[in-house]
């Protein structure tokens, strides 16, 4: 930004003491500082010209004062006064035209300015008032223009977070990038929601929030800016939220309130969607856990995120998990606020720390688990996919009918393995829909099954799958027996004709026949390892193509 802005100034928007002097009107006038040279950084936040003696008496703090010294007095004491008043106002800085008042400043004057710290500067040139006051005037309000876009800007770049699919983390993250400060979300009661930046030596938001303003709601640190987050209908006056910038790192600016406003906003909007509290925090940690696996925020900053989130989860691996509802999230107000509460409470007896969020868009509700040792893999999953399904259905989110969630479980590591694991777990959970029915699905099992899914608008599969099984998928839809419920059995079973006839109760002759019949119909040899490798691969594929 321009050094001729000074947005930190404590009057707020506007230009510096020196600025102003340089501006071609005062500095036609051939400026002389007689006093507080070191103070010309000073905001100039507004410019007024007066010859009355109680001059000071109109005005509000910040402005440069244009004179020609006629209300000055004739008296050394009325002279330090004059200055007293005006320095005790706050103003700027007094500029005095020299002429036919003074030919030069008493030394009264100049004295009184250097002990108040008052900038004192004589003009020995005639310049039009009016003319300088609208060019300074027009230099604040330019600058002031160039405030609104820079926080217009960060405004964008919030906005464009959430449509690609970041949460309130994100954007957080980008108010402290752009005011230097950690910036911290919390709810109308002061209980702490999210955290982002960083103090002193990356000091860890959380111990700075705990420190500063944890303690001291009702009284925080000089300089703290509190932006509310509105909530409920229009003209309600209710606040959802708070923003809390701490000046931890550098002064609050007005530009930064400024962008944190146009940021409440935003996460107004995404907050009013979020009608319980339990839905706002689950969304938020769905947030957080989405944007680990998108790599939106790094191994080596999740760990200090997920604190502020509630979760610890000691040394041990984590082991994710996301569980995806089969046929999409049922209707309702308020339902997913309801599945967070009543799966975390089933989530309860597991007996390891859990990281739960629910991410609506997706239908999906993703995990983090804190494990002891990753030998505890197994059972450890097995007790969160019997928590997450009773938790679905003591929430009313399963539809009639519909078939259980997908709950896929990934590789136990550490927070770079989480990271790829969740985002390996999401994908994995989408591709695993119409597979067999299981407790749980094991990732690192699938990864068959999610190659196909992604290759599922390619043409090529479309065209290997009827290749591969036309012949069958033709036959099944004119004829009796259905023969590719044998086949994706026989294949199940590895070619043991035994078990594959127990399962489909069949004789073994039977099965014999409905065999022949296939190989038949394929024109190849069930037996054959290659055949036998396209025949399962086409089986799994065809759950991802459309029916020809």
């Amino acid at each position: 930004m321009d050094s001729r802005f000074d947005p930190q100034g404590s009057q707020g928007t506007g230009i510096t003491v020196q600025r102003a002097l340089e501006l071609p009107g005062l500095r036609s006038g051939l400026p002389e500082v007689l006093a507080g040279a070191d103070r010309l950084h000073r905001t100039v936040r507004w410019v007024h010209a007066g010859e009355v003696p109680n001059i000071a008496s109109l005005l509000k703090g910040g402005e440069l004062l244009l004179t020609t010294g006629y209300g000055l007095g004739t008296r050394p004491a009325d002279q330090r006064a004059f200055v007293r008043t005006l320095a005790e106002r706050g103003i700027a800085a007094l500029v005095v035209e020299l002429g036919p008042r003074f030919t030069r400043l008493p030394a009264a004057l100049v004295e009184t300015a250097r002990t108040a710290g008052l900038p004192l500067v004589q003009l020995h040139r005639e310049v039009p008032f009016v003319a300088v006051t609208e060019e300074i005037h027009t230099e604040i309000v330019n600058g002031h223009y160039a405030l609104l876009q820079r926080a217009e800007e960060v405004h964008r770049r919030c906005t464009e977070a959430l449509l690609g699919g970041g949460g309130i983390p994100q954007v957080l993250g980008i108010l402290a990038g752009f005011g230097g400060n950690p910036v911290f979300l919390e709810t109308a009661d002061g209980r702490l929601l999210y955290a982002a930046g960083t103090g002193p030596a990356d000091t860890d938001p959380l111990q700075v929030w705990e420190g500063l303003r944890g303690q001291h709601k009702d009284a925080p640190p000089a300089g703290t800016t509190i932006v509310d987050v509105p909530g409920g209908g229009p003209g309600t006056g209710s606040v959802r939220a708070r923003l809390v910038l701490l000046p931890v790192t550098t002064p609050v600016a007005p530009v930064h309130r400024i962008a944190a406003e146009r940021a409440a906003g935003v996460l107004a909007v995404v907050l009013m969607q979020a009608r319980q509290e339990e839905e706002l925090a689950a969304r938020g940690r769905g947030d957080f856990l989405t944007d680990l696996a998108e790599g939106r925020i790094t191994a080596e900053d999740a760990p200090a995120q997920a604190r502020v989130l509630g979760f610890k989860p000691g040394g041990g691996p984590l082991l994710p998990v996301v569980m995806r509802l089969a046929d999409g999230p049922a209707p309702g107000g308020g339902g997913w606020a309801v599945l967070a509460r009543a799966v975390a409470e089933e989530l309860g007896s597991v007996g390891v720390p859990v990281l739960l969020g629910v991410r609506p868009v997706e239908g999906r509700v993703p995990l983090l688990l804190g494990l002891r040792s990753e030998s505890e893999r197994s059972a450890v999953a097995d007790r969160v996919a019997a928590a997450l399904r009773a938790g679905v259905e003591r929430a009313g989110m399963q539809r009639p009918g519909a078939r259980p969630p997908v709950v896929v479980v990934g590789v136990a590591g550490g927070w770079a393995a989480a990271s790829a694991g969740l985002r390996h777990a999401a994908e994995t959970a989408t591709a695993a829909q119409g597979l067999p029915e299981r407790a749980w699905y094991d990732a690192r099992r699938l990864d068959i099954d999610l190659l196909l899914w992604r290759l599922r608008d390619h043409p090529d599969l479309a065209d290997f799958v009827d290749r591969a099984i036309g012949a069958l998928r033709d036959h099944d839809r004119r004829s009796k027996p259905p023969l590719l419920p044998t086949l994706e059995t026989y294949l199940a079973h590895a070619g043991r004709k035994a078990e594959t006839a127990r399962e489909l109760h069949l004789n073994r002759q039977t099965l014999y026949n409905r065999l022949a019949r296939i190989g038949e119909l394929l024109g190849t040899d069930l037996d054959d390892p290659q055949t036998v490798l396209a025949l399962s691969l086409a089986l799994r594929a065809r759950r991802h193509v459309p029916q020809g």
